[in-house]
């Protein structure tokens, strides 16, 4: 075995002559076992509020969407189509139309994106399934429409009421004199057959009508679409389909991932995740600079010992080398004890649902083992820095 490794965990298992420093000791592997604790908590409760605010939009963004660069709607030709719907890697994809247009009812209105889908939407997306509270999903080549919670509030709109008309007004294309409101806007009276609902914000945004419906009131061709949704197989490989989408669409054509769809919320999220661990990180520094005067007074203790060792031939570097063992193995320990009570909170709260934010809704978390490796580095990292400090202070000069 390493002569420093061994004199390490010799020091390391065995108690001082001086009850003061092995109570020193005690209470700077509790610090550390106490900082790994709370910052891997921290991180499992983060990573179960980011599943817990993603699976909203992950409920309307699809793997893959395509939308033009410039404009709003592009061509979508019937050999395009065939080449997708062979391409390998994809599950289902659907033509989507959205355009944000104006709706009234009963003397009120608002203004909310007509989105028109076709009869593959269902397949590619989980709203039709998971997310209608209300009555049913839209019939295709017909006048119904599903709309979010939100807007039904808004209007104090029901279901199937044939009494006050729901209608949509979408203006018209062209330069002409407008003399009158059929030459502004196209006007369809629809019949609401169900209501979705997923979040406060998106449920106030969306109208769901059958594309055909979309087209005719844009007054589109049947080929005219504003996107592509694409659902991936299971084992797909995102960026070679994203890659001969690509090749398939033309460089007019923007395909973004998940991810990229949601590139701002993405970015608020990493953001606040960086920014408490940095928090947390930094409370684990104070604990470890206290910690590394822990490993300075056990030095002390053990002077005798060292010149002991010094006569014998053990080199300076040798010496220093045992106490900054001694120092990583303490943190290393520390750190997976605090980890393994942790994850033991973690299992409990996901199991009994501890702490609740509301009656029904209990606190979010998610173990991850990413969260694990990181706070092993970060307590393994910092307790290399706090123990090279102590053990610097190992010299000749500490034996005169």
């Amino acid at each position: 075995m390493n002569f420093p490794l061994y004199i390490a965990q010799r020091y390391l298992f065995s108690k001082s002559k001086t009850n003061a420093i092995n109570i020193i000791t005690r209470i700077a592997a509790v610090g550390i076992v106490m900082g790994s604790l709370a910052l891997f908590v921290v991180l499992s409760v983060f990573s179960g509020l980011r599943e817990f605010s993603l699976s909203f939009s992950n409920d309307f963004d699809p793997d893959i969407k395509a939308t033009a660069i410039k404009g709003k709607t592009f061509v979508f030709s019937p050999n395009q189509e065939m080449q997708i719907k062979n391409l390998e890697g994809i599950a289902s994809y659907s033509k989507v139309l959205e355009e944000k247009v104006l709706f009234f009812f009963d003397g009120k209105e608002q203004v909310a994106y007509l989105k028109g889908v076709d009869t593959r939407f269902t397949q590619t997306n989980v709203i039709a399934k998971n997310n209608i509270f209300n009555g049913k999903w839209l019939q295709p080549n017909s006048y119904d429409v599903v709309l979010g919670y939100g807007i039904s509030e808004k209007l104090s709109l029901g279901l199937f009421d044939f009494n006050n008309a729901f209608e949509v007004y979408v203006p018209r294309k062209g330069k002409n004199v407008i003399e009158s409101e059929a030459d502004a806007f196209n006007k369809a009276a629809l019949i609401p057959v169900g209501i979705y609902a997923v979040s406060e914000e998106l449920d106030s945004k969306y109208v769901f009508c059958d594309l055909l419906l979309a087209q005719k009131l844009l007054e589109l061709q049947a080929n005219e679409i504003s996107g592509i949704e694409i659902k991936l197989k299971p084992n797909a490989n995102e960026e070679n389909v994203i890659l001969k989408l690509r090749q398939i669409l033309g460089d007019t054509i923007s395909i973004k991932n998940r991810a990229q769809q949601n590139a701002t919320l993405y970015k608020m999220l990493n953001t606040e995740n960086f920014i408490l661990y940095l928090i947390f990180t930094l409370v684990i520094i104070m604990i470890l600079f206290a910690f590394a005067g822990a490993v300075f007074m056990i030095i002390i203790d053990k002077k005798d010992h060292l010149k002991t060792l010094l006569s014998l031939g053990t080199p300076i570097k040798s010496l220093r080398s045992i106490f900054l063992l001694y120092g990583l193995l303490l943190c290393v320990i520390s750190g997976l004890i605090g980890i393994a009570l942790g994850s033991a909170i973690v299992f409990a709260q996901k199991a009994f649902n501890l702490i609740m934010i509301t009656e029904t809704l209990p606190y979010p978390v998610v173990f991850e083992v990413q969260n694990g490796l990181i706070v092993l580095v970060t307590i393994t990292f910092l307790g290399f820095i706090s123990s090279w400090i102590a053990s610097s202070r190992v010299s000749k000069a500490l034996f005169d």
